[in-house]
């Protein structure tokens, strides 16, 4: 997962979307999941 150029996550796409280790993917995920 990337954040202003830089990344700041990296994960399986199964846990990044289940488990997301940082704050802004939570962030993101709960933003873009809700639509």
């Amino acid at each position: 997962f990337m954040d202003g150029g830089r990344i700041v996550e990296t994960a399986e796409p199964g846990t990044f979307f289940s488990s997301p280790s940082t704050d802004r993917a939570r962030e993101f995920l709960s933003k873009i999941l809700a639509h």
